[in-house]
C-alpha cells in the first residue's frame, strides 16, 4: 500500500477574478490513502498526434449540503463537461449510467464503479456558502491508476461560480494534455444587424462559450477588427467616428477610452506588439497602403515598409522580432515575414491562391492565415518559415482567423450567401482545432465577425 500523504498545503497564487476580486487556490495533496494498481501508466492525451479518440470522463455532480450549494454544483459540473467536450479530446459519460450514487469531495471513489462504466478520468467536488462566500473543491482521478491527479480549493464571491467552473476546466485539460487550457478567456468581436445595405456594427465582448455577453459600443458609429492587448484589460479598434477612421484603445472593464490617432487617408487593422507598447497597422495615402508602428505611450508614428504595393494586415511574432504581413508585391497577394524595424522581408507563402490576415501563433510555431482559391475561401496554418501548409477548413467566405492562447485551435467568422432577394448572408462565428475535425459554432445574439480572442484571464 502506498500513500500520497496527509493534509492541505496552500499555494501562495491568487487570481484575480475582476479587479478587487481574488480566488485563493489550494492544493489538495490527499486526505486519504489510495491503492495503486501496479505500474500503470499515468493518464495522458497527446494532443500533438492530430485527431485522437475522445478521453471518457465521468464528471460527478459537485455536493452541497443546502439545495443553493446543490444548484451552484450541479451547474458548475455542466459548464465543466460542456468545455471538456467541446474541446473535442473529451467525452462526457452520461450521468444515468453512474453506479455509485453519492460522491462528495472527502470520499474516496468506487473506481471499479467507474470502470464498469468506461470512465477513464473522474471529476468530482463539492461547494459550499459560508460568509457571502463560495467554497468551491475539485479533485481528478486516474481512474485505472486509481491515482488523485489534481486536487484544489477556490474561493470567491457566488457570483463567480462560472468562471470558477472554467478554471477547473483549465487545470483538468493541462493535467491530463500536459498543455495550457484556454476555457477561462473572453472573445470580443463585431456583433452586426439589419440589413446588409445599412449594417449596423457594434463591439461586444462575452466568455469564449457565448456566455457573459455584453455591448462595448452602441452602434451610432462603425467599427472594425477589435484585438487585445497582452495586458487582456484593454482593446484596440477602429472606428468611423464622425466619418473619418480613427484608431482607439479602450479599457473592456472600466469602459474608458482613448483615441490614439485620427491617420490621414485610410487605416487598417490595428494590433498590439507582443509586450503591448506598440500598435501595428497599415495606413493608405494615394492608394498606397504601408505598415506603420504606432508608440502606445508617446504616439510617435514609424515607418516599416517602403514599396509602391499593398502591405496590409501585419501581426508580431510572440518574441516581438518579427512581423507577418501580406502583400501584393510579388504580383499577386501572398505572406511576407520581416523583422520587426522592417528590414530583411521574405515570401512566406508559395501555394496557389491569394492569401490574406496572417496572425502569429501565441506559441510562436504556426501562422494562420485566410486563403482564396478558385472561388473558395479557407483557414489554414504554415510554419514561420512557409513550410507545412494545412488547410483546416473551408466556406464561401470564411475569414479572420484568432487564436486561442495556448495556439491549439482557432476561432474565425463565417459568411454566407446572400440571396437574389437581399436575404441571407448571416455571418457566424466557429472554432476549429490544429486537426481541422472539431469545428464547432460559437453562439452569439445576433451575427458576428471579427473575433479576437483574449490571453487567459490573470
Amino acid at each position: 500500500m502506498s500513500s500520497t500523504g496527509h493534509g492541505v498545503s496552500r499555494l501562495s497564487s491568487r487570481l484575480s477574478l475582476r479587479p478587487s476580486l481574488l480566488v485563493v487556490v489550494f492544493v489538495i495533496v490527499a486526505a486519504m490513502a489510495i491503492v495503486a494498481q501496479g505500474a500503470r501508466a499515468e493518464l495522458k492525451i497527446d494532443i500533438t498526434r492530430g485527431i485522437v479518440e475522445p478521453t471518457p470522463i465521468a464528471i460527478f455532480p459537485f455536493s452541497g449540503e443546502q439545495q443553493k450549494e446543490q444548484s451552484i454544483g450541479r451547474k458548475i459540473s455542466d459548464v465543466i463537461a460542456a468545455d471538456l467536450v467541446r474541446s473535442g479530446l473529451f467525452r462526457s459519460i452520461d450521468q444515468a449510467a453512474f453506479v455509485q450514487e453519492k460522491l462528495d469531495s472527502n470520499s474516496t471513489p468506487r473506481f471499479g464503479d467507474w470502470r464498469v462504466v468506461g470512465a477513464e478520468a473522474l471529476v468530482h467536488g463539492s461547494t459550499t456558502l459560508e460568509d457571502s462566500r463560495l467554497k468551491v473543491e475539485f479533485r481528478l482521478w486516474d481512474v485505472a491508476a486509481e491515482q488523485q491527479l489534481v486536487g484544489r480549493v477556490y474561493q470567491t464571491a457566488p457570483s463567480n461560480w462560472r468562471r470558477i467552473a472554467h478554471i477547473v476546466a483549465d487545470a483538468i485539460y493541462k493535467r491530463i494534455t500536459g498543455e495550457d487550457g484556454y476555457f477561462d478567456t473572453r472573445i470580443v468581436y463585431v456583433a452586426e444587424s439589419g440589413l446588409q445595405t445599412q449594417r449596423v456594427k457594434r463591439l461586444a465582448i462575452m466568455d469564449q462559450d457565448g456566455e457573459n455577453h455584453r455591448f462595448l459600443t452602441d452602434g451610432r458609429e462603425l467599427v472594425l477588427t477589435p484585438r487585445f492587448s497582452p495586458s487582456l484589460q484593454e482593446i484596440t479598434y477602429m472606428s468611423y467616428r464622425d466619418g473619418a477612421p480613427r484608431v482607439y484603445i479602450k479599457n473592456i472593464d472600466t469602459g474608458r477610452e482613448e483615441m490614439v490617432g485620427s491617420f490621414p487617408g485610410m487605416t487598417f487593422s490595428p494590433r498590439f506588439s507582443a509586450d503591448g507598447t506598440l500598435l501595428i497597422m497599415s495606413m493608405s495615402e494615394d492608394g498606397n497602403s504601408e505598415i506603420y508602428t504606432v508608440d502606445v505611450r508617446t504616439r510617435e508614428k514609424m515607418q516599416l515598409t517602403k514599396s509602391s504595393a499593398i502591405d496590409t494586415s501585419p501581426s508580431f511574432s510572440p518574441d516581438g522580432k518579427q512581423i507577418v504581413f501580406n502583400s501584393d508585391r510579388g504580383g499577386s497577394q501572398q505572406l511576407y515575414v520581416m523583422d520587426a524595424d522592417g528590414a530583411n522581408v521574405r515570401r512566406l507563402s508559395h501555394g496557389s491562391g491569394r492569401y490574406a490576415t496572417p496572425v502569429w501563433s501565441p506559441r510562436g510555431d504556426l501562422i494562420a492565415f485566410t486563403k482564396i482559391h478558385r472561388g473558395n475561401f479557407y483557414i489554414g496554418v504554415m510554419r514561420p518559415d512557409g513550410t507545412g501548409e494545412r488547410l483546416l477548413t473551408k466556406g464561401f467566405h470564411v475569414e479572420g482567423p484568432t487564436w486561442a492562447p495556448n495556439g491549439r485551435v482557432l476561432m474565425y467568422f463565417q459568411k454566407d450567401r446572400t440571396d437574389e432577394a437581399g436575404g441571407g448572408g448571416r455571418s457566424l462565428l466557429y472554432s476549429v482545432d490544429l486537426t481541422g475535425q472539431n469545428k464547432k459554432l460559437v453562439a452569439t445574439p445576433m451575427d458576428a465577425s471579427d473575433p479576437a480572442w483574449s490571453p487567459l484571464i490573470p
